[in-house]
C-alpha cells in the first residue's frame, strides 16, 4: 500500500511530509525524495538534490528551537526546469552561510547548498517560523514538468 501512494505521489507536482526532529528523519526524506524524483523523470539530479535536501533537513532538526513534538515538513515541487525543495520549520531563527573554516568540524551545510543548488534563500512563512528552499535545475533545463 505505501508503495501504491508513493507511486501516485510522483505523479503530482508537489510532494508534502511531515518529519520528526529526529536524525533518522533525514535518512527518510532523502529516501522520499529520491523516489519522487524518479517518478518525474528527474534521475540526473538525484544526487546533487538529495544533498541539498540532507543539509537543509539536518539544520532545521539540530537547529530549530521549537515546541517538542513541531514537525518539520518538506515539500517537494516540480518546475519547468527541475525541482524545488523547501524545508518548513517553526523558528524563526534564519540558518546563516558561515564563512568557511577548514579545520571546522561543522558550518560547511550552506556553503554546499549554495554550491549545488541554482538558487536558495529563506522566507518567512504564514504562522511561526520559515522556509528554507533550494531549487536545482536538470543540466539540460528540462525538468519533463507540467506543461511550462
Amino acid at each position: 500500500m505505501a508503495m501504491q501512494l508513493r507511486q501516485m505521489d510522483a505523479m503530482e507536482d508537489v510532494v508534502v511530509r511531515r518529519w520528526s526532529r529526529r536524525p533518522q528523519s533525514v535518512r527518510l526524506a532523502r529516501v522520499e525524495l529520491r523516489a519522487t524524483l524518479a517518478g518525474w523523470g528527474l534521475g540526473e539530479i538525484t544526487e546533487s538534490s538529495t544533498l541539498v535536501l540532507s543539509e537543509l533537513l539536518t539544520n532545521a532538526v539540530r537547529h530549530a528551537r521549537v515546541s517538542p513534538g513541531r514537525e518539520i515538513e518538506t515539500r517537494f515541487m516540480r518546475t519547468p526546469r527541475g525541482v524545488r525543495i523547501e524545508v518548513h520549520d517553526a523558528s524563526d531563527q534564519r540558518p546563516e552561510k558561515r564563512p568557511l573554516v577548514v579545520e571546522a568540524a561543522n558550518g560547511r551545510g550552506l556553503i554546499l547548498v549554495a554550491a549545488l543548488a541554482d538558487r536558495w534563500s529563506v522566507a518567512p512563512r504564514e504562522g511561526a517560523g520559515k522556509v528554507v528552499w533550494a531549487e536545482i535545475n536538470s543540466p539540460d533545463g528540462e525538468g519533463g514538468c507540467c506543461g511550462a
